[in-house]
């Protein structure tokens, strides 16, 4: 009898680890084909977004540029850091609002590109103030040679450049958190249909996948200078050209990015804004369709609709940046006021 327990009892564990290793089949074919389509979304989402991909790129480029050469790998990590702290907050945010309340999405996108395009404005007005400073400067008497410094000097300094790679940092962090919101919200939208899980696995990966990227790309722009002087110190004559081309280059690309950084702001605030308000894209694209009549290029029908973007978010720019430039006279106004009162 013992021994036909023993038995018994032996087939029955049999019996279960065949079971399991029967489930454990099943569950490692459903957790492959669901990192397949974990993998296939991602792909989507990732290819859905480089358009914003690009616009990020520009303007981290733009924004930690300016720093001393030897602080400029330490800014684009900072800014880095920066950036995958957005992306923890954005994308648990995304999917509790995806689930509760996905009609805020569509507004908070809409803020964002607002905030975006009043940046923009901002920066081009900073850099008229300065061209008009430099032309209406006096550019005569430079100090002399032997003349001391001034007690200070140095370490006052060290505190400008602290301030300025500080400014630097969290500037581009902030901007970087709108254009990482835009990014998550795009890839949210292909999975909308899909299972919690693989919702936040496919943000989690193109969160990743976008901050590796894009401050790689930034790390390498920014170090194009060593590139050249590098190149300029070996014995061959084609790579001393190549590193001269570079050295000449890089200025003229910063310039650029410069530039395309700040429309890149216009162009993304003003299409969140569009997106966001039916009534504008239908008059944008009727105003298109009587434009396409007279315009026949496909270049041209493609470069317009983002040229009224631009154009939509340096307005609603300049309307933000009046709004705020009153509220901060209002507050001004209102000090005085309220210390006259009291006395």
């Amino acid at each position: 009898m013992a021994a036909t327990g023993l038995l018994m009892l032996l087939d029955d564990i049999t019996a279960l680890l065949d079971d399991v290793a029967l489930m454990s089949k099943t569950a490692a074919r459903q957790s492959s084909a669901m990192a397949d389509d974990v993998l296939t979304m991602t792909k989507v989402a990732t290819g859905k977004t480089a358009g914003v991909l690009g616009d990020d790129l520009a303007l981290n480029a733009e924004q930690v540029s300016g720093v001393h050469s030897d602080r400029e790998l330490a800014v684009v990590w900072a800014v880095a850091k920066g950036s995958l702290l957005n992306k923890v907050v954005l994308v648990p945010a995304a999917l509790l609002i995806s689930v509760f309340l996905p009609s805020a999405i569509t507004p908070l996108l809409m803020a964002g590109g607002a905030f975006l395009c009043y940046e923009g404005v901002e920066k081009v007005l900073h850099s008229w103030q300065r061209m008009q400073a430099k032309r209406h400067g006096t550019h005569g008497e430079a100090k002399p040679a032997h003349a001391a410094a001034p007690p200070g000097t140095a370490k006052e300094q060290v505190v400008r450049l602290a301030a300025l790679e500080k400014s630097k940092v969290s500037g581009a962090v902030r901007t970087d958190f709108i254009l990482s919101a835009e990014i998550i919200a795009i890839a949210l939208g292909t999975v909308a249909g899909e299972p919690l899980i693989e919702q936040a696995a496919v943000l989690s990966l193109v969160a990743v996948l976008v901050t590796v990227v894009v401050y790689g790309l930034v790390a390498m722009i920014v170090r194009l200078d060593d590139v050249g002087l590098a190149l300029l110190a070996r014995t061959s004559a084609a790579q001393q050209s190549l590193g001269r081309g570079i050295l000449r280059a890089t200025p003229w690309l910063m310039r650029s990015l410069s530039i395309v950084g700040t429309a890149a702001m216009f162009l993304v605030g003003g299409s969140l804004l569009v997106h966001g308000m039916p009534w504008l894209g239908q008059a944008l694209d009727s105003a298109l369709a009587v434009v396409a009549h007279w315009v026949a290029a496909p270049l041209w029908r493609f470069l317009l609709p983002q040229l009224l973007h631009v154009v939509v978010g340096a307005l609603v720019g300049c309307v933000v940046l009046a709004c705020v430039g009153l509220v901060q006279r209002m507050r001004a106004g209102g000090v005085p006021a309220s210390g006259a009162q009291k006395h």
